[in-house]
């Protein structure tokens, strides 16, 4: 037998060549597993090809590092069917592992065609050298090298799926596997190796009939391999960080796209659901309740005194009230019910009942906790709800009819006194309708010139001369006919729509008071009524000197006329705004003075001219009585601070007389004539 000896550097290269392409092989399982549709085949065809060039190449290498005394050469057809072969047995391995699951049957089957497969490659690329005579192999070692194949390839393609998903400790795993992996693959060769016996006097047919040389297969093996093996890990590797950016990037967006979804569908200062959301689950409710015949309830709270609250604190004063009326709510209701907040200090809770009595007790609790005092900086805070309560069926089967029925039966809450719950009835819908369409027509009555200003005279006390006349809104409706101030002033302040009202009356006041002057009648000044909302306007200065400025008046000649209680709401916000009008020329006068709760401190601070008694204490005016000794320290407060006081709602010569008597300084009611228009209160002057 001729003996053959090994070149240990091409052994050690072998092992390599094994080791790194078991790691390119659990390497490309792992991309495959990560893959799916045609990323996934495409990972498959590559990777089989990968994996069968290395194993094969190790095999080649292996072979070239066994050294006969003879020439040696192999014949390239049959070289290239052996790598096919092994292509084609990694491209099956790589396949059964991609799958969902390897039941020990399916590990068996598929260990067992691997490792023929492989021993295939193997025997057949030792054809490829055409040996004369043939090559004798010893039947045990060559059994044993065939049982090695199969166990290899049950171990690897066990290694292989068991490490096919990505994770923390997924890369060492598959390297030292891959090594475990270069063993076995190994030792299946070199047994097979020790299995070949060559007969003296054997020849090489593939030497001698001009097949590929040992020197230029083994450079073309190592560096075929190589690179193949080398770009298909880069690949990988490459397309494992891009899946992972891409699976970051993807993460990120699913989490922004969470955090956008849950912001649009809740409030961002108490995160309670909003709008959108409460309408969600209305309609899963409602639907609900129709296949199962579950009632509901659908209960509007809304907060009592909050604008106050604003105002006087700030709206981060404000905001933490909400936090915590919130906070109080949510403890109350049950963890099926909903709460949501729609705006502003308006609360829903939508909440399963059995009867409408479980609506009342419902109400009452949140009434309750609504008026849970609130701390905050400096003591606690009070605050009370008004409660509109629906029920499904009853008083609506749609969420717009429950909707605007629970909103009106919160308004008749409000309106019966506040800190109550009203059920709706359907009275309530027809005045919320009644108050819409006044609106609406509101809205037009400026464009459609439908408001005049009538005037009242104001003279100086007892009975003249003419001190100034006030103007006074009036709406001629074309189907209601005179609408007076008290219904729709509300409506205006309620809506906005007092801001543009308001420009047209100082404009307009300004005007006549300018034509009357050019007609050569004398009207000293005239006043102004300006409401809360006008009063905080940011605008406010600056429309003041539009109107004085478009008409050519005398600042000095204009009144506004602020209600006590607008005046002291906010004193020192109230204080600024007052010192600036003053300082545009115009006259301030506090009206309907008495009815408030002014502080001494600010009133005397107050750059105005003039006290209003309100009509309430001149109306049952006679001497010895209450009123009277009112108005007179209302009229002595006046003195001591150097003010005008004018008394209105004088209707009767006593009036008249006593108001005098007491030191009143000016005059006006219907004592002295009623209001009337331009035409009519000039024709009198």
């Amino acid at each position: 037998m001729l003996v053959g000896t090994y070149n240990p550097l091409l052994v050690v290269i072998s092992y390599v060549v094994a080791a790194f392409a078991s790691y390119v092989a659990l390497d490309m399982a792992g991309r495959i597993a990560a893959s799916d549709g045609w990323a996934s085949r495409s990972w498959l065809v590559g990777g089989a090809i990968a994996m069968g060039f290395g194993i094969w190449s190790m095999h080649f290498i292996g072979m070239l590092a066994f050294q006969l005394p003879i020439p040696q050469g192999y014949d390239l057809a049959v070289t290239l069917y052996s790598l096919l072969i092994a292509i084609c047995s990694a491209a099956y391995a790589l396949n059964v592992i991609a799958g969902r699951d390897l039941p020990a049957r399916k590990l068996g089957v598929a260990a067992l065609i691997l490792g023929t497969g492989i021993a295939a490659m193997h025997y057949v690329g030792m054809e490829a050298m055409h040996m004369q005579p043939g090559i004798d192999y010893h039947a045990g070692w060559f059994a044993l090298s065939i049982v090695i194949a199969i166990v290899a390839a049950g171990a690897a393609l066990w290694i292989a799926f068991s490490l096919r998903r990505e994770g923390a400790g997924v890369l060492r795993a598959r390297g030292l596997a891959a090594l475990v992996m270069g063993v076995a693959v190994v030792g299946m060769h070199y047994t097979g190796m020790a299995a070949a016996r060559f007969p003296e006097g054997s020849i090489c047919g593939a030497a001698i009939a001009g097949g590929i040389s040992p020197q230029w297969l083994a450079s073309l093996v190592g560096a075929t391999t190589f690179a193949i093996l080398g770009m298909a890990l880069t690949t990988s590797i490459l397309d494992r960080r891009l899946q992972e950016r891409t699976a970051l990037l993807g993460d990120s967006l699913k989490k922004a796209n969470q955090e956008l979804t849950y912001l649009a569908l809740h409030d961002n200062l108490t995160k309670l659901p909003n709008r959108l959301l409460l309408e969600d689950r209305l309609e899963h409710a409602i639907r609900r309740a129709v296949r199962n015949g579950h009632r509901f309830a659908l209960l509007f709270v809304d907060l009592d005194g909050f604008k106050a609250v604003n105002d006087a604190y700030g709206h981060p004063v404000g905001d933490r009230l909400l936090l915590q009326v919130a906070r109080h709510l949510t403890a109350e209701i049950r963890a099926e019910d909903t709460l949501a907040r729609l705006g502003g200090d308006e609360f829903v809770v939508l909440a399963d009942i059995r009867e409408p009595g479980d609506a009342a007790a419902l109400a009452e609790k949140l009434l309750e906790t609504v008026a849970m005092p609130v701390q905050i900086e400096g003591g606690d805070l009070h605050v009370t709800g008004s409660i509109g309560v629906a029920i499904f069926g009853a008083d609506g089967t749609s969420a717009r009819e429950l909707m605007a029925n629970a909103d009106a039966a919160m308004y008749s809450a409000k309106d019966q006194g506040r800190n109550a719950y009203c059920f709706f009835e359907p009275s309530m819908n027809r005045g919320a309708h009644a108050e819409l369409a006044l609106i609406q027509d509101l809205r037009r009555a400026l464009a459609l010139e439908q408001f005049t200003l009538a005037y009242q005279p104001k003279l100086r006390a007892p009975d003249g001369p003419l001190v100034g006349v006030e103007a006074l809104l009036r709406w001629h409706h074309p189907e209601r006919g005179l609408v007076m101030p008290d219904t729709f002033i509300p409506l205006a302040e309620k809506t906005g729509l007092i801001l543009e009202i308001g420009r047209w009356v100082i404009h307009e006041a300004c005007r006549q008071l300018m034509e009357w002057r050019a007609q050569g009648r004398t009207v000293p000044t005239v006043s102004v009524n300006l409401s809360a909302t006008q009063f905080r306007s940011p605008g406010l200065l600056g429309k003041i000197k539009e109107a004085l400025a478009r008409h050519g008046m005398p600042p000095s000649s204009l009144v506004l006329e602020i209600t006590e209680s607008t005046a002291m709401h906010d004193p020192e916000a109230s204080l600024v705004i007052l010192q600036r009008l003053s300082a545009l020329g115009v006259q301030i006068s506090i009206d309907d003075f008495g009815t408030g709760y002014s502080s001494l401190l600010y009133l005397k601070r107050l750059p105005a001219s003039e006290l209003k008694i309100d009509r309430a204490f001149v109306k049952d005016l006679v001497a010895g009585s209450e009123d009277a000794a009112i108005v007179s320290a209302i009229i002595a407060l006046g003195r001591t601070l150097n003010l005008s006081v004018i008394a209105e709602g004088v209707e009767t010569a006593a009036q008249q007389h006593l108001l005098t008597e007491l030191g009143c300084t000016s005059l006006q009611g219907f004592h002295f004539g009623m209001p009337g228009d331009a035409a009519a209160i000039g024709a009198r002057l």
